[in-house]
C-alpha cells in the first residue's frame, strides 16, 4: 500500500502516472519581487501565473513540495458553485449578489479547462459530466434545486428521475440527481504539475522546500524571511491553507483542518460495468460521504470518511470498502490496492477565504469541499486585485474571517459531521423502506388485477 517515488509527498497512484515529474531549488539568495506568493498549491500557483502574465515579477515559497498534501491528492473534481448550498448563499447575500458567485465560479471551472487545453498538458485527462445524486426520495426538492440553478443563475443542469439514474449507477440506494454536463474530473497532480511549468514558462521563480519563517507585512516593501535568504516584495499572497500558523496564527486559527480519506480499488475488469456506467465524476452527499470516479478503465476511485485530526488512511480501508460494498452489492469484496488521505481546510461560514488583510496582503485560502474551480478562480481574482485594481474580489466581503474554535472547534466540527451522516443515514434508510412498501404495494395491485380478469 506504501509507495516512495520522487513524488511520495503525492497520493500513490497519482505519483505513480504524474506525467512530468520535477523538483524546484530552494532560495538560497536575497531576492526582490514584486509579488510573493506563500504556498506552493494549486491557488498559490494560478495567482503567481496570472500576475505573471501581466508582467510582474513573482516568486513562490512553497515549505515542502509543489502540490504536497491536498493539491495533489484530491479527487480532481472541477465543478461549478460552491461547498456551500446555493439557496443558502441566497439568503445571506440576496440573488443578485450570489448569481455573480456562481458566475466567478464557472469562470474558474472554465479557467482549468482552458488551460489544460492552451498549454497541452500532459496526463490531465479531462472526462465530462457529474452526477450529483439524491440518497434520499425528494423529487420535489431536487426539481426546485435545478429550477434555482437554471432559471436564476443560468446554469447549465438537468434533473434526472430516479430511473435514469439507476440506468448509469445501478443500485438501489441512488434516487434523483442533478446532471452538470460542463463539470469534469482530472488528475490533479498533473494538473498542478502542468500549471508549475506555465507558471516558470511565464517567468515565476518557483522555490521548494523553503517555508517562510516571518513576514514583516508593514510598509511599502514588505519582508519574508526563510531558512537560508529573505524576500522582498510589494505584495504578499498567503495560499498555504491549513499550514500559516508559523507565520499567520490568527489567519490560520480561522481554518478547520479536515482529513478525507481516498481508497483506489485493483482493476474491477468487466465488473464495473454491472455497477457504474457513467465515466463522469458522482456525489452522492453533500457531507463527506461519497465521492468518486473511474480510472484507468476499470477501477474506483473513492472518497469517503473525514476527520478533524490526521489519521493512519490505511485504518480507514475497511470503512471505503465496505462504503462501496453497500453502494454497489454486484461487486463483492472489492480489493483495495492504496488508500491515502489529505488535509483540506474548511471555513466556519463553508466559503472559500479570498481577499485582502492589509494593504498588500491577500489571502486565498480554506477550499476544501469546493472542487478545484474555486482555487482558480481565487487565482484569478487575485491577480487582477493586485496589478489591476479590479474589485471583483470583493464579492467574498459577506464571508468574513472567522475564529474556528480552536481545539474546542474541531471537536463540535467532528460531532455536527458525524450527526450530519448519521441523519443522512435514518434519511436514505427510510426513503428505501418507503420505496419497498409501494413497489409491494403495486405488486400486490397488479395480482388482484389480473385474478379479475381471470374471473
Amino acid at each position: 500500500m506504501d509507495i516512495r517515488t520522487d513524488f511520495d509527498h503525492a497520493a500513490g497512484w497519482y505519483a505513480q502516472t504524474a506525467a512530468a515529474p520535477r523538483r524546484w531549488p530552494a532560495l538560497a539568495v536575497d531576492l526582490d519581487v514584486d509579488v510573493c506568493v506563500v504556498g506552493g498549491g494549486l491557488a498559490g500557483l494560478t495567482t503567481a501565473l496570472e500576475i505573471a502574465r501581466r508582467g510582474w515579477s513573482v516568486a513562490v515559497l512553497e515549505a515542502r513540495r509543489v502540490a504536497w498534501n491536498a493539491s495533489g491528492r484530491n479527487l480532481g473534481f472541477v465543478v461549478p458553485g460552491f461547498g456551500l448550498d446555493v439557496a443558502r448563499i441566497v439568503e445571506r447575500c440576496g440573488l443578485d449578489h450570489a448569481r455573480a458567485l456562481w458566475d466567478q465560479s464557472v469562470a474558474g471551472m472554465e479557467y482549468v479547462r482552458d488551460l489544460i487545453r492552451d498549454t497541452a498538458m500532459p496526463g490531465v485527462s479531462p472526462v465530462d459530466g457529474w452526477l450529483d445524486v439524491s440518497k434520499v426520495d425528494r423529487g420535489d426538492e431536487m426539481i426546485a434545486a435545478v429550477a434555482l440553478l437554471g432559471q436564476e443563475f443560468g446554469a447549465d443542469v438537468e434533473g434526472w428521475p430516479v430511473e435514469k439514474v439507476r440506468d448509469v449507477l445501478r443500485t438501489e440506494r441512488y434516487f434523483h440527481a442533478a446532471y452538470y454536463p460542463t463539470a469534469f474530473h482530472i488528475h490533479p497532480l498533473n494538473y498542478a504539475l502542468g500549471l508549475a511549468a506555465a507558471a516558470e514558462a511565464a517567468g515565476v521563480r518557483i522555490f521548494e522546500e523553503t517555508p517562510a519563517l516571518t513576514i514583516d507585512a508593514a510598509g511599502l516593501r514588505k519582508r519574508i524571511s526563510t531558512p537560508a535568504a529573505r524576500m522582498r516584495a510589494d505584495h504578499i499572497v498567503l495560499a498555504g491553507n491549513t499550514y500559516l500558523g508559523g507565520v499567520e496564527p490568527k489567519l490560520a486559527q480561522t481554518v478547520l483542518p479536515v482529513s478525507t480519506f481516498v481508497a483506489l480499488t485493483e482493476s474491477l475488469g468487466e465488473d464495473i460495468g454491472q455497477a457504474i456506467l457513467f465515466s463522469g465524476a458522482v456525489s452522492d452527499s453533500h457531507t463527506s460521504n461519497h465521492h468518486y470516479r473511474i480510472v484507468d478503465g476499470d477501477r474506483l476511485l473513492w472518497s469517503g470518511g473525514s476527520t478533524v485530526w490526521e489519521a493512519d488512511p490505511r485504518r480507514r480501508a475497511a470503512m471505503l470498502r465496505r462504503s462501496i460494498l453497500q453502494t454497489y452489492p454486484q461487486l463483492g469484496e472489492v480489493e483495495i490496492a492504496q488508500v491515502w488521505s489529505g488535509m483540506m481546510g474548511f471555513s466556519v461560514h463553508g466559503m472559500p477565504q479570498i481577499g485582502e488583510l492589509a494593504p498588500g496582503l491577500w489571502v486565498a485560502n480554506a477550499f476544501g469541499g469546493h472542487g478545484l474551480n474555486t482555487t482558480a478562480m481565487a487565482g484569478s481574482l487575485l491577480a487582477r486585485a493586485i496589478v489591476e485594481h479590479d474589485d471583483a474580489w470583493r464579492l467574498f466581503l459577506p464571508f468574513d474571517l472567522v475564529w474556528a474554535g480552536g481545539y474546542p472547534g474541531r471537536i463540535v466540527r467532528q460531532g455536527i459531521s458525524m450527526w450530519r451522516r448519521g441523519r443522512e443515514a435514518l434519511s436514505a434508510s427510510a426513503s428505501r423502506r418507503r420505496e419497498k412498501a409501494r413497489l409491494k404495494v403495486g405488486a400486490a395491485d397488479t395480482s388482484a388485477a389480473h385474478g379479475s380478469v381471470g374471473e
